[in-house]
């Protein structure tokens, strides 16, 4: 027979003594991420190599520290980094539509925006300045005057020549009007109209003559007209660029090997020179602002016509040294790569190069960016223009739609940044094996992979880095420190997280939460320190506020609405043990299973199956009992019986295989006649040899049937059957190491059908022997004889087979 477990199995108790001071405020806290040295070496490779795609996805359970350690990881090799550039966004005075990007040292752009909104308000006070003066002024009127001499001599000529043929000029309502003159006196029409027609032919052919002399003189008051303004634009251009040619020439100097800001400064200054007038405040009005309401024009021409020389700084790396290491929460498409804001101006929508805004890829350009990859796929288009911005490696602010061809109207198209970052994505691990398999550009993107664990090794480093990690948390959030039996208690808290006893959980933020809740308790009871018992109390009521559910299962058992026997003995029925999974809230469920057997061919028959309430999981294990029985039972004779299982009371659907050894119990039960102890509960799944294999959420299916046994009243009998395998996940409630000492509660390891059956019914299960048989009165000797009996009558009676 097999022996119970010892007690001192049932949990991995951490001692106090081991714990390597009185409390937590005599240690120093520590920045280490714990547990995770697979994960650190990933980062540390994926963040230092250069290549094309070697981007990070970091996989992990949430709360397992994976953006702790990327921020600590980062923050650290940023400081190492160059710092990144400036990038501004200026007027493209060519195409006003397509603004120029240039790229600045760091801190330079702001500086940059400064010295050109400098240089322009000083343009505007040194220009009317050079205008008004009185070189100017002479200068201008000695060259008009030169010209204005040559018209005249002109004007002379002509009027010499219309007196010399006999005409006078004089200024019409309509223009020049060229007029005869007989007698010295200018004709009327109607005295023109009145000589004969000798003498207006005379007239006439003078006429021609005239007018062939007055197009050459109009021709050439029109070149003097061109010279003039021609003249005076040359004066201009001289005056405005001896006004500020200096001040372009100071800032050419200062940003000397910046080829696009000598190249844009060029073009600033040669738009000065052609917009003189509205600097020097002239009528000189645009179409755009002829139609702006008088009362408006005064801002217009202070503050929008001057809006083309300013500077958009849409990357300001002046700050800190040491890379940019962006963060990016809320992953929206115009959050990551920026957008193109509109104003209303007049009841219209405009925009221009100022009203460009960056993203946080933008930002990030020249060090790191992080983004939480279940948010990235979720909002629209953001995951795409990730791709398409690592794989061009350059940067482009546009709008979704016209991204996808929706949007046709003009706007702006400002030049594409180039992209040089490191990219590192935060999800879970089927995210990241669900991208491998669907997106094909995935892998070529994203080649590193920082895997993080749920769990570390149990032992007495990392349980001081537990105690570390403890201290940390406290100075962190101000609150009161754990002395040696609290972080004991932590301790057994982490492996009953990972399940395991040799193992502790390095989620974090679980562990967080508990210690935050039990300073609560602490708190309010005015300790000195968090010790054990609120460690304890924040356990339980954290329990107790997810337990309505489990509370109500019990009641109805307590009741005998739900029927479970914990005493007494009967056979083809047995105990079985689920989980219920309810958010972060698991525990466990006693069942009962029943065995029904008759004659027939149908085999193991699943109840829940058959009506399709069994999910694949369950029936592979309900399969697998066949092969069990075959292997067993049927190497002298077929395997004929009709055998139907079924979780009674069950309304929701039965999934997994930890029941199947508890259906074979149920089996071996019904067909032996033997009953089975109603004190024990099973759970295990088994193979086709016979042998149990481990299972999940052990401890909550052994603490879901002790509940309900210490509500019915503990016997001394109740127990329970667990895989031998599993042991080691064993880290169960005090409340049961209490009643097992006190041999209220036994819990039987079991690797083998054999071995179970026998505890449950308290008969030798019975090897085969030479002969193929059983020993008589055996477990196996029973089954077998009543397989015969099923199989004679089968052949009497000749059940069709199906």
């Amino acid at each position: 027979m097999i022996k119970p477990l010892p007690v001192e199995k049932y949990r991995n108790v951490y001692d106090t003594e081991r714990v390597g001071c009185p409390s937590t405020d005599k240690l120093k806290p520590t920045d280490e991420i714990i547990g995770q040295e697979r994960a650190q070496k990933a980062l540390h490779f994926g963040l230092d190599i250069q290549e094309k795609g070697f981007n990070i996805y970091v996989a992990g359970v949430p709360g397992t520290g994976r953006k702790t350690a990327v921020r600590k990881f980062l923050d650290e090799l940023a400081r190492t980094k160059p710092q990144a550039s400036d990038w501004i966004y200026v007027n493209n005075f060519n195409n006003q539509y397509e603004p120029i990007a240039i790229e600045l040292p760091s801190g330079k752009g702001t500086e940059f925006k400064h010295d050109m909104s400098a240089f322009i308000d000083e343009a505007r006070r040194a220009l009317p300045k050079a205008f008004e003066s009185e070189d100017y002024v002479s200068k201008r009127q000695g060259a008009l005057e030169t010209i204005e001499k040559e018209k005249a001599k002109i004007i002379q000529q002509i009027n010499e020549s219309a007196e010399k043929q006999g005409f006078v000029i004089q200024m019409g309502p309509t223009g020049l009007v060229i007029i005869p003159v007989v007698n010295g006196q200018p004709l009327s029409e109607e005295a023109f109209t009145a000589l004969s027609e000798q003498e207006r032919e005379e007239i006439q052919d003078r006429r021609k003559k005239l007018d062939s002399d007055l197009r050459n003189a109009f021709r050439r008051l029109r070149e003097l007209d061109g010279k003039e303004a021609e003249s005076i634009k040359n004066l201009n251009r001289d005056v405005s660029l001896y006004a500020i040619g200096h001040l372009v020439a100071g800032l050419k100097e200062k940003y000397r090997g910046n080829e696009e800001v000598e190249s844009y400064l060029d073009a600033v200054q040669e738009d000065i020179v052609n917009n003189l007038g509205i600097f020097l405040g002239l009528a000189q009005q645009q179409p755009q602002q002829e139609q702006i309401p008088p009362q408006l024009q005064q801002w217009f021409m202070r503050d929008v016509v001057f809006r083309k020389y300013d500077v958009n700084v849409v990357v300001d790396n002046g700050g800190p040294d040491g890379a940019p290491v962006i963060f990016e929460q809320t992953p929206t498409y115009q959050n990551l790569f920026g957008k193109v804001e509109k104003e209303v101006q007049f009841g219209v929508m405009t925009t221009d190069f100022t009203m460009i805004r960056s993203g946080s890829i933008h930002k990030a350009n020249g060090g790191y960016l992080v983004v939480p990859v279940e948010d990235l796929l979720r909002y629209p288009f953001a995951y795409d223009g990730l791709k398409t911005a690592l794989k061009t490696e350059e940067v482009a602010i546009e709008e979704p739609g016209e991204r996808l061809g929706f949007i046709s109207a003009r706007g702006l198209k400002p030049k594409p940044i180039p992209l040089s970052t490191k990219v590192v994505i935060i999800g879970t691990p089927q995210l990241n094996q669900l991208l491998y398999m669907y997106d094909t550009d995935f892998s070529e993107l994203f080649k590193v992979k920082a895997d993080f664990d749920t769990t570390m090794d149990r032992d007495e480093k990392n349980a001081e880095k537990y105690s570390l990690f403890i201290c940390t948390l406290c100075d962190r959030f101000k609150l009161k420190h754990l002395d040696n039996t609290a972080v004991a208690k932590v301790v057994e808290y982490g492996s009953r997280l990972a399940a395991d006893q040799e193992k502790l959980s390095t989620r974090f933020a679980v562990i967080s939460d508990l210690i935050k809740e039990a300073n609560f308790y602490s708190i309010q009871e005015k300790s000195e320190y968090t010790t054990a018992k609120h460690i304890n109390q924040a356990i339980e009521a954290k329990i107790y506020r997810s337990n309505l559910i489990q509370k109500k299962i019990q009641e109805f058992i307590e009741r005998g609405i739900y029927i479970i026997d914990t005493t007494g003995a009967k056979p083809g029925q047995i105990n079985g043990l689920s989980v219920m999974q309810l958010g972060d809230f698991a525990f466990g469920r006693p069942s009962r299973v029943t065995a029904s057997i008759g004659v027939g061919r149908e085999g193991v028959i699943d109840i829940e199956r058959e009506a399709n309430m069994g999910g694949p999981i369950h029936t592979k294990g309900v399969l697998i009992l066949s092969g069990y029985l075959i292997n067993k039972y049927a190497e002298d004779k077929p395997l004929t019986l009709t055998t139907k299982l079924v979780f009674e009371q069950s309304y929701g659907g039965v999934d997994g295989d930890s029941a199947s050894s508890t259906e074979l119990y149920a089996i071996l039960s019904a067909l032996s006649g033997l009953p089975i102890k109603q004190s024990f509960a099973i759970t295990g799944s088994v193979d086709q040899k016979g042998e149990v294999q481990a299972i999940g959420g052990v401890n909550e299916k052994l603490e879901g049937f002790f509940e309900v046994c210490k509500a019915k009243g503990l016997t001394g009998e109740q127990g329970a059957l667990i895989p031998a395998s599993n042991v080691q996940n064993l880290m169960l409630k005090e409340e049961i190491l209490e009643a097992a000492k006190n041999g209220k509660f036994t819990i039987y390891p079991v690797k083998s059908i054999d071995e179970g059956i026998e505890i449950l019914t308290d008969v030798p299960a019975g090897e085969r022997q030479k002969d193929g048989g059983f020993p008589e009165g055996t477990v196996n000797y029973l089954v077998n004889k009543r397989l015969q009996e099923i199989a004679a009558k089968v052949k009497e009676f000749q059940v069709p087979e199906r």
